[in-house]
């Protein structure tokens, strides 16, 4: 042997025949191993050099002798005695494993790497060396080698939780979330005890938007470890996006007792309470997280919405101001800050900074964008093509088409682009040379274009100057109202129309719609009663089976024009905040609606009026926030009418 490895220093040469009878090289390093396993490493040494000494060339004695100095953290001697074996016979997977794991004692990582690859080339289903090399990887952030090798292994051992663990971990340092998260996953189904794997699981789940799943992962986590207030936060998160608000309560008070002193739990749970209306609570959350942390701008901007929400407008806009004085480009408190100064008539600074919902991911604008320039009363129109483009909403797209007919008014040739549904509806507009469905029907050449919400900011719309034609809609098609003056029957008492709930994905639904049992003081009420409810809920559609005093044919309306028509035919509306509300009051027809506590901008506050619709009827909720006060109101101004009705059909 040219280059002879040292022998430990103190170490005495081993005596003969300490071994027994059976020091042969075979049975030496049997006894090695035992020893090793044991933990007598010196013995365990000196028998790895009796074999040594019988048999230099012995693969087992080499590689025994390099495992021996593993445990006694001989990095360089592990590798000498590997590396020898190694060179006896460049065939044996082993040897390439033990040489890795010395060079991996050593630091050296990449060689470490390169010896495991050989291992595998010689061992391809060795499930130890695909989980070190995989292993490995991950230390030198190989992430996607690292991937490969956790499938390779997955492949031979499909239920081995530490590697969809690793996988998890290294598609995560990717950006490959969610399949991180499909990782995790099976790790905490694999191993339901694995606290940290549903942890992850939960919350990639929940940065993805996936809540129900990221609900389920964190409540897994919770049953092992009740009292971790962060995974309790993003549980009541969870369930305040689902709106599932009374539960996600329950979990963000529990955070918050568990972590008083953490501004994001507080304010967490002032976010759950401001959606459950508890809005005084609300604001002493937000406080709490304010002090603890005043330079968050978020913070400021929730509690501006609740001190809103409570009607204490100069405070809230103080907080929204403070918002944006800490992060300029905060796109929901300028929103925030719009929406209620238009809500309290302040038309100059809302109409512009209500142009920042553009940028607010929840508010949900649809925005495009086109090579023609954006005109805001910016160019003269006359001889120009522009597109006017609905933005928001369908009740939005029916109030703001009326200032079509104000742009034609300076000599362009208008072209509106809306919803398919409403383009039969719109196409008669006053002012509209051609009416297109978004998305279906091919744009024109245009010179310029302009949102349709965005036209109040261009005309410069303030209280006194709302375009408020008392109907701007075209009246429906003759045959199409005497089809509904048919199926309505004879007009033999007051006709009333009757909408009770809006979109269930509207953020304030909660506070607008209604249960239509509600209404069930109104239906004593000598009146006829036509729906014009389209997909009423599961609750309110059992509820209107079983009644006889409603009349329901919205399952004969086709679309808006069909639902124009039957409203033609009404003499009454009566309805929440909805896209119907605008359409009635488009087509004159006198219309109640019924808003909450603090209702959407366009209705104001403080009046029983619409500046935007002089046929509408205003019927608040007091501070109180309850319905039930308003039904009466309304049944006691309806039981007027059908009085007034009545007496005129006698005459």
């Amino acid at each position: 042997m040219k280059h002879k490895p040292r022998r430990s220093a103190g170490k005495p040469p081993a005596k003969s025949g300490s071994m027994g009878h059976s020091d042969t090289p075979d049975a030496l390093c049997a006894a090695a191993l035992r020893l090793l396993r044991a933990g007598q490493l010196a013995q365990a040494e000196d028998a790895c050099r009796r074999a040594l000494t019988l048999d230099a060339a012995s693969l087992d004695a080499l590689r025994a002798m390099g495992q021996v100095c593993l445990a006694l953290k001989r990095a360089d001697d592990a590798i000498e005695w590997f590396a020898r074996a190694v060179r006896q016979d460049m065939s044996a997977a082993e040897s390439f494993v033990g040489l890795a794991q010395a060079l991996r004692l050593a630091g050296r990582t990449d060689e470490a790497i390169k010896a495991y690859d050989r291992a595998l080339q010689l061992q391809p289903d060795a499930i130890e060396s695909w989980d070190a090399l995989g292993e490995l990887l991950q230390l030198r952030q190989r992430h996607a080698e690292a991937a490969l090798a956790c499938d390779r292994l997955l492949q031979l051992a499909p239920d081995r939780a530490a590697t969809w663990f690793r996988l998890g971990e290294v598609l995560e340092a990717q950006g490959r979330r969610d399949e991180a998260a499909l990782a995790f996953d099976q790790v905490a189904q694999l191993r339901p005890d694995h606290l940290e794997a549903a942890n992850k699981a939960g919350a990639l789940h929940f940065d993805a938007g996936h809540y129900e799943q990221a609900i389920t992962r964190f409540g897994q986590s919770l049953g092992l470890m009740p009292d971790q207030a962060g995974v309790l936060y993003l549980t009541g998160i969870a369930l305040r996006r689902l709106r599932r608000y009374q539960e996600a309560e329950t979990f963000g008070r529990r955070a918050q007792a568990l972590a008083p002193d953490d501004p994001d739990v507080a304010n967490g749970y002032g976010c759950i309470l401001q959606n459950l209306g508890r809005h005084d609570d609300a604001v002493a959350m937000f406080d709490k997280a304010i002090a603890l942390r005043p330079q968050t701008a978020d913070f400021h901007n929730h509690r501006g919405t609740s001190l809103a929400e409570l009607h204490r407008f100069a405070e809230a806009f103080d907080s929204f101001d403070r918002a944006v004085a800490l992060k300029p480009d905060l796109a929901d408190a300028h929103w925030n800050a719009a929406l209620f100064r238009l809500l309290t008539g302040d038309f100059a600074r809302g109409w512009a900074a209500r142009e920042w919902g553009r940028k607010c991911r929840a508010v949900g604008f649809v925005e495009r964008s086109f090579e023609a320039p954006l005109w805001l009363a910016d160019a003269p129109l006359a001889g120009k093509t522009i597109l006017l483009h609905s933005d928001e909403g369908l009740g939005d797209t029916i109030q703001f088409s009326r200032y079509a007919t104000l742009v034609a008014a300076q000599g362009a040739r208008v072209v509106l682009e809306v919803d398919a549904p409403l383009q039969p509806l719109l196409s008669g507009l006053d002012g509209v040379a051609q009416c297109l469905a978004r998305g279906i029907d091919a744009l024109p050449s245009i010179d310029y274009h302009c949102p349709l919400s965005s036209l109040p900011l261009a005309f410069a719309t303030r209280l006194d100057t709302i375009p408020a034609a008392p109907c701007y809609l075209p009246r429906p098609p003759e045959a199409r109202r005497a089809i509904w003056e048919q199926r309505l029957g004879p007009h033999d008492r007051l006709r009333v129309g009757l909408v009770w709930s809006g979109n269930p994905a509207h953020l304030n639904d909660h506070n607008r719609s209604i249960p239509l049992l509600a209404l069930a003081p109104l239906l004593k009420i000598g009146a006829r009663f036509v729906s014009l409810q389209k997909e009423p809920r599961p609750s309110d559609k059992a509820a209107l089976a079983a009644r006889d005093d409603i009349l329901d044919l919205t399952a004969d309306i086709r679309d808006f024009v069909d639902t124009a028509a039957l409203i033609d035919s009404l003499d009454l509306v009566l309805t929440v905040d909805t896209s119907v509300a605008h359409l009635a009051g488009a087509l004159g027809k006198p219309t109640w609606i019924m808003l909450p506590f603090t209702p959407d901008y366009r209705w104001l506050l403080g009046r029983d009026d619409s500046p935007w619709y002089p046929s509408v009827r205003l019927f608040r909720q007091d501070a109180r926030r309850d319905y039930a006060d308003v039904v009466v109101r309304v049944r006691d101004a309806l039981a007027q009418q059908v009085a007034a009705f009545s007496a005129t059909s006698a005459t």
